[in-house]
């Protein structure tokens, strides 16, 4: 892959599903400015904690750091048209590619949709990324990532057999759909590069979570099967589960699939009486007497921490890993290594960790390379020294809260 220094992307976009994608692409080398307004924020600057040291802030949003480090900031208030369409416009001119995740004909109403944008941009390259697309009967329900996690099936399938359906911390699906979405632009860049034709990208948010569910999805359409919660089980492996360890709130999960993984487990064990009765000798034994597999198993584990637990089964080809914390992943020598946590100072948050891509690639090496920006930190670079407007032209739209 060739660095993607000299691309020009412009974010008008919130959350996770847009910025996290400019975020990627940020990471290679490409110019990506930010918009928002002081009208409208950035959501996850405005609401959305962590805050360092729980101190709200419009410049200490851990979240907002993740998704836009290495990025402009400016601030451009759509509300005031004409002014502001008109000076969006000038914008997009500059740019090779735009990002936005408003709710669908937002962009439209503003007159910045596709089709009025490569009027100024004839081989502009533009993704949308919606929860539900931009077209069809149900495009403009509102919604938010919880939402979408629950329509797309994911929280019908999490939690206890007996139990209410789970839902997932966060927007979930925004992150599959970050993926798609980056992918979806390189490679509108790579036809551009070929055919000088730009690229208009509908994102359908719900539709990039099916893919993740694709087996059981096929299990219906083939087999007539509805999957449901079911909590750690799997449908073939026994033992499947988490099980406590020495230590407050500690875990470990392991997983056996084969009739040599279950024999190693046993040995790890010390081959405990209660391994060779008949409720446990074959594989649909075990899943059938499930419960109390697990309790057996359960009262070993407890007497061990979890990496003990993890390093046993793991040396003896069992699979096996540590439950980690959120302060366990920041400190997990393998993440250390890569290194997947890169630390830069803040002026606001002080030392902040930010996120290296999950691929590290030999030819261009990735960020990030610099903090997320204050807001409207470049408004004046940007404005006057990128977009070329004058002293007079700056000074105006500043007065008219345009430019805020």
């Amino acid at each position: 892959m060739e660095s993607l220094k000299g691309v020009r992307i412009v974010e008008f976009a919130a959350f996770a599903a847009g910025p996290a994608v400019g975020k990627h692409l940020a990471d290679h080398g490409a110019t990506v400015v930010h918009i928002e307004s002081r009208v409208r924020l950035d959501g996850f600057r405005a609401h959305y904690p962590p805050y360092k040291d729980n101190i709200h802030g419009l410049n200490r949003s851990g979240l907002f750091a993740l998704c836009n480090n290495d990025k402009l900031d400016i601030t451009l208030n759509l509300k005031k048209t004409p002014h502001a369409t008109a000076l969006a416009k000038r914008i997009v001119a500059w740019s090779d590619v735009v990002i936005e995740n408003f709710s669908p004909g937002t962009m439209a109403r503003l007159g910045l949709d596709y089709q009025n944008l490569k009027q100024v941009k004839p081989d502009l390259i533009m993704l949308s990324s919606s929860n539900l697309g931009q077209t069809g009967p149900h495009a403009h329900h509102a919604g938010f990532g919880s939402q979408l996690s629950s329509l797309a099936g994911f929280t019908h399938l999490t939690g206890y057999p007996d139990g209410s359906p789970q839902i997932l911390y966060g927007p979930y699906i925004d992150y599959i759909a970050v993926a798609y979405g980056a992918t979806a632009i390189l490679a509108a860049l790579d036809y551009k590069r070929r055919t000088g034709k730009g690229n208009y990208i509908d994102t359908a948010q719900y539709e990039t979570g099916l893919q993740f569910l694709a087996p059981i999805l096929l299990d219906y359409r083939v087999n007539g099967k509805v999957a449901s919660r079911n909590a750690n089980r799997d449908p073939y492996a026994s033992p499947h589960g988490a099980y406590p360890c020495k230590g407050d709130d500690s875990w470990c999960v392991l997983s056996v699939h084969s009739e040599s993984e279950w024999q190693a487990l046993c040995r790890v064990m010390g081959n405990p009486a209660w391994t060779a009765d008949k409720k446990f000798s074959s594989h649909q034994s075990r899943k059938t007497n499930e419960d109390e597999l697990d309790l057996k198993i359960g009262e070993w584990t407890a007497a061990f921490t979890a990496t003990e637990v993890m390093d046993k089964l793991q040396s003896a080809g069992v699979k096996a890993a540590v439950v980690n914390t959120m302060k366990d992943v920041y400190t997990d020598p393998q993440l250390s290594q890569r290194p997947q946590w890169v630390e830069l100072e803040h002026p606001e948050i002080g030392k902040m960790h930010y996120q290296r891509p999950p691929f590290l690639l030999t030819k261009t090496p990735p960020g990030p390379t610099k903090r997320d920006p204050l807001l409207a930190e470049h408004n004046e670079y940007f404005y006057r020294g990128l977009l070329g407007l004058t002293q007079e032209e700056y000074s105006q739209l500043v007065d008219a809260q345009v430019i805020y």
